[in-house]
C-alpha cells in the first residue's frame, strides 16, 4: 500500500513537516549508553507524507547524527490508527530497505511501546519476511512506560502527554493490551492485574 500525498506538497515541504512534528528525534540514551532514536507513530500523517520524503529526511537529518555508533529505537505505537498514521506494509519495507547497511548493523534494539494485539499478530506473522538484517530478533515489546524505564534513562527522553494518559488507562484496564477489551470510556475502579503474557518478547505468540 502506498502513502497517499497531495501533489501540492513538495518533498521539501514534507521534510519541514516531519521536522515540525518531531516524528523522528534523537534524544537521550538507554541504560547501555546507546543513543536513542525516538519515533512517535501517531505523528505520521500518512495522507500527506510520502515514503520518498521520509527516506530523504532520515538520510539528511538522522543518519549523519547517529554516525557509526550503536543506537536503539524507541517506537511509540500509542493511538496509531491504520487510516490515519499507519503508512502500510510496502512503504515500511521500502523505508527500511533504504537504510544503509552500516546503520542497520549499529541498530541493536527496537523498543515497541504500547503494541496492542493487532501489531503483535501482524509482526509475528510477517515480521521475519518484511525486515532483513535480524531486525525482527531485536524487537522488544514494552506494554507500560514503567517497563520502558528498565531500559531507558527516564529523564533523558521526552514522552508526549497522550502517551502518559494512555498508559494510565491501561493500568486500570490491562486487557486492552491484548484486544480483549475495547477502549470505550468507562468508570475506572478495578485494580490492574498482571498479565501472564510476556511484556517484552514476541516469541510468546509466534
Amino acid at each position: 500500500m502506498q502513502i497517499s500525498i497531495s501533489s501540492s506538497n513538495s518533498v521539501s515541504d514534507q521534510q519541514q513537516l516531519i521536522e515540525k512534528l518531531e516524528l523522528f528525534k534523537i534524544q537521550g540514551r538507554d541504560k547501555r549508553g546507546r543513543r536513542i532514536l525516538r519515533v512517535i507513530g501517531k505523528f505520521f500523517p500518512v495522507k500527506i507524507l510520502s515514503g520518498e520524503a521520509v527516506k530523504k529526511y532520515l538520510e539528511e537529518k538522522i543518519f549523519p547524527v547517529l554516525g557509526e555508533r550503536p543506537f536503539c529505537v524507541v517506537y511509540v505505537h500509542t493511538n496509531v490508527e491504520r487510516s490515519e498514521n499507519f503508512p502500510g506494509i510496502s512503504a515500511l519495507r521500502s523505508i527500511y530497505e533504504a537504510i544503509p547497511i552500516s546503520i542497520k548493523e549499529n541498530l541493536e534494539a527496537v523498543y515497541f511501546l504500547h503494541p496492542g494485539l493487532q501489531a503483535r499478530l501482524f509482526l509475528a506473522t510477517f515480521g521475519r519476511f518484511l525486515f532483513s538484517g535480524g531486525l525482527y530478533g531485536k524487537l522488544k515489546y514494552v506494554n507500560r512506560l514503567e517497563f520502558m524505564w528498565d531500559h531507558v534513562r527516564r529523564n533523558e527522553m521526552e514522552i508526549p502527554e497522550f502517551v502518559n494518559d494512555h498508559d494510565e488507562a491501561l493500568e486500570y484496564r490491562p486487557m486492552m493490551d491484548y484486544g480483549l477489551e475495547s477502549d470505550h470510556p468507562r468508570v475506572y475502579g478495578a485494580p490492574a492485574m498482571d498479565s501472564p503474557v510476556s511484556m517484552y518478547s514476541m516469541r510468546c505468540i509466534s
